[in-house]
């Protein structure tokens, strides 16, 4: 879960430098732009206009033979000047013929200056910091997917073990059901004991309810039994796991310490069906439980205080 956490942490990360990056890939794009297009259209009416003076000056004294100053004369201030629009392109046109103010052009021509040092200069390193953050870009974009096609791989995985655990622990339980249902009588005759899902829906989330119901009596939680009949219930509960997932060997410590003679008798014959099956360890003080025993194992003290453990086949002693 953790590495989830940490892999969906990261991908969000990635997609905001991501994001940011191709922000600042659009702010330079278009400021690159906009210099560009400025610069080129200021130095495209200049040289236009000193183009065309040059070749109607050449125009004009090679077809008439008239010297600038004539020109000026007939062609000067005094004449009709057109003004100039940028058109859908961005493109410089002239449009209606006006008079000629000089006044009216200086400013024009203030004005133009005044938005060329507005614009700055020209960044040389705007296409090498544009190509850096395209090359970023790029990186961002790949880390990206690669993070979604590891997210996808991931929770297919996820997915395949929950089913899988789904499916092992709905046997499991509908086994261990099956045999709590069978010993729980056997331990309590009369009585009815049952295993239930709290979220049958949910078997990932489900917690196990346990109801028992001795003989004669109603009740079915087990805070309201006695300490021998709650003990004996979960030794009915950890025999039905036994049987539905068995196991070379079990080890019981004093499970049967709070039991009277009666149901002591009743768990032994359940021991001893496991026993056919399986080893038993039993750490145990009842006389009865050794009695079944095929091997005693005893531990006490020396008179001089040091441990000593002994131990007896029982079966052996009695087969001889």
């Amino acid at each position: 879960m953790n590495e989830r956490t940490e892999l969906e942490n990261e991908r969000v990360s990635r997609e905001g430098e991501l994001l940011a990056a191709r922000a600042r890939n659009r702010e330079l794009t278009s400021e690159m732009e906009a210099l560009t297009d400025s610069v080129h259209r200021d130095e495209i009416a200049r040289a236009e206009q000193k183009l065309r003076i040059e070749q109607l000056e050449e125009k004009v004294y090679e077809e008439f033979a008239i010297d600038a100053q004539t020109h000026l004369a007939e062609y000067g201030p005094e004449r009709e000047v057109p003004t100039f629009v940028l058109d859908d392109e961005g493109q410089v046109v002239a449009t209606e013929m006006i008079p000629y103010r000089r006044d009216q052009q200086e400013k024009r021509l203030a004005a133009a200056e005044r938005s060329l040092a507005v614009l700055g200069k020209i960044n040389p390193l705007a296409l090498e910091e544009f190509t850096a953050l395209e090359e970023r870009s790029k990186y961002l974009t790949d880390q990206l997917e690669d993070l979604k096609a590891t997210r996808r791989d991931l929770l297919e995985i996820v997915r395949e073990v929950d089913e899988r655990v789904e499916i092992i622990f709905r046997e499991a339980y509908e086994e261990t059901a099956r045999q709590f249902a069978l010993i729980f009588p056997r331990l309590f005759p009369g009585g009815e004991g049952r295993l239930l899902l709290t979220n049958p829906e949910d078997l990932l989330t489900t917690g196990i309810e346990v109801e028992a119901r001795p003989p004669g009596k109603r009740v079915k939680r087990l805070s309201l039994l006695s300490g021998g009949e709650r003990s004996l219930t979960a030794v009915a509960l950890l025999v039905a796991i036994f049987k539905a997932r068995p196991s070379p060997f079990y080890v019981l410590d004093e499970v049967e310490a709070a039991l009277d003679d009666t149901n002591l008798g009743r768990l032994l014959g359940v021991l001893a069906e496991l026993r056919a099956s399986s080893q038993l360890i039993i750490v145990t003080h009842q006389k009865r439980t050794m009695e079944i025993a095929d091997s005693l194992y005893g531990v006490s003290m020396r008179g001089d205080g040091v441990t000593q453990v002994i131990s007896q086949r029982i079966r052996e002693i009695e087969n001889a």
